[in-house]
C-alpha cells in the first residue's frame, strides 16, 4: 500500500530527527574543538549529499544548483546559520535552557506558518507542542545556570529551524540534494576561520565522516524532503523526538542509564508526538 503524502513527510521528517540525535554520540567520541567539529561535518556531509547526486542523477543532477533560486538559497542560509547559532549558543549558555529553548520551535513554527503560510494550528498540535515543551523542561530541569547571550542564540537556533520548515513548506519545489549540499558546504565554510586545519588521527577521521554522512547529510536531506510535505508545526514537533533519542544512543554504546527525570520528561516528549501524529487528518 503507497504512503500518503503525509504519511511520507512523516516517516522523511522522524528518519531526519534520528540522524540529528545521534550528535551528541558522535562528539562524545570526537576530540577536535566545535569549530572543527563543524568544519568536517559539514565537508563530509556536503561530499556525502553530492556523492548521492551525482549517483542518482549523474551530471544532469548539478542543474539543480541553478534551479534553487531564491528560496534554495535561503533556505541554505537560514540552516547554516542556525547551526552557528547552535554551536555558539553551546558553549554560553547550558545544555539545559538550549534544549528547553530549542523545545519552544513547534510554537514558533505554528506562529510563523499562521503568519506566513495561513496554516492556522489547531487545538491538538498546540495541546501537543505544550506537553512536547513540558517534557523537555522536565528531561533537563529548570537551571539558572545560562546567560542572556547564549539564551538568545539559542533562540536564534530555534528560530532559524522554524523559518526552514516555512521555507520548505512554502516553496516544496526546491530541489532537496543541491539545497541541503549546498547547507552543509556554507556552515563548514562559515567556521573554517576558526577551525584547525591539521589532518586529524586515522581514527577520529572515520568518526568525522561518520558525523557528516549521518547528522549533516542524512539529516538535512531527509528533513527537506518530509517537512515540504507538512504543516510546520508538525514538522516541528516530530523534531522534539531529538530530545528523548539523543540519550538512548549514549545509554546503548556508554552503558550510561538516564536518570528518573530523563525518562519521565522523554517518555512526555515521544507520547506527545505519537498522540499528534496518529491523530486523525486534518486541522492539525
Amino acid at each position: 500500500m503507497a504512503l500518503s503524502d503525509r504519511g511520507l513527510g512523516i516517516l522523511l521528517v522522524t528518519g531526519s530527527a534520528v540522524a540529528w540525535s545521534t550528535a551528541g554520540l558522535f562528539t562524545r567520541f570526537l576530540t577536535a574543538d566545535a569549530a572543527t567539529m563543524l568544519m568536517w561535518r559539514g565537508t563530509f556531509g556536503a561530499l556525502g549529499l553530492m556523492s548521492v547526486l551525482l549517483l542518482r542523477d549523474g551530471r544532469a543532477g548539478l542543474a539543480g544548483f541553478a534551479r534553487l533560486g531564491g528560496p534554495g538559497w535561503l533556505y541554505a542560509a537560514v540552516s547554516a546559520a542556525g547551526m552557528l547559532c547552535f554551536i555558539t549558543a553551546l558553549t554560553r549558555t547550558s545544555v539545559a535552557h538550549v534544549a528547553v529553548i530549542y523545545a519552544a520551535a513547534p510554537f514558533l513554527a505554528a506562529g510563523l506558518g499562521w503568519l506566513l503560510l495561513g496554516e492556522r494550528p489547531g487545538g491538538r498540535a498546540l495541546t501537543a507542542a505544550v506537553l512536547a515543551l513540558g517534557g523537555a523542561s522536565v528531561m533537563v530541569g529548570l537551571s539558572a545556570d545560562g546567560t542572556l547571550g547564549g539564551d538568545l542564540l539559542a533562540l536564534g537556533m530555534t528560530l532559524a529551524m522554524a523559518l526552514m520548515m516555512v521555507i520548505a513548506r512554502r516553496w516544496p519545489a526546491i530541489p532537496t540534494l543541491p539545497a541541503a549540499t549546498l547547507s552543509a558546504l556554507m556552515s563548514s565554510l562559515a567556521v573554517l576561520p576558526l577551525a584547525s586545519l591539521a589532518l586529524p588521527e586515522p581514527g577520529q577521521i572515520l568518526l568525522l565522516a561518520g558525523f557528516g554522512l549521518v547528522n549533516s547529510a542524512l539529516g538535512l536531506g531527509l528533513f527537506l524532503a518530509g517537512s515540504s510535505r507538512l504543516p510546520p508545526v508538525q514538522s516541528a514537533l516530530i523534531g522534539a523526538l531529538d530530545a528523548p533519542l539523543a540519550p538512548l544512543w549514549v545509554w546503548l554504546v556508554f552503558a550510561e542509564a538516564p536518570g528518573p527525570a530523563t525518562l519521565a520528561g522523554g517518555a512526555v516528549v515521544m507520547a506527545a508526538v505519537v498522540w499528534h501524529t496518529l491523530s486523525a487528518p486534518g486541522p492539525n
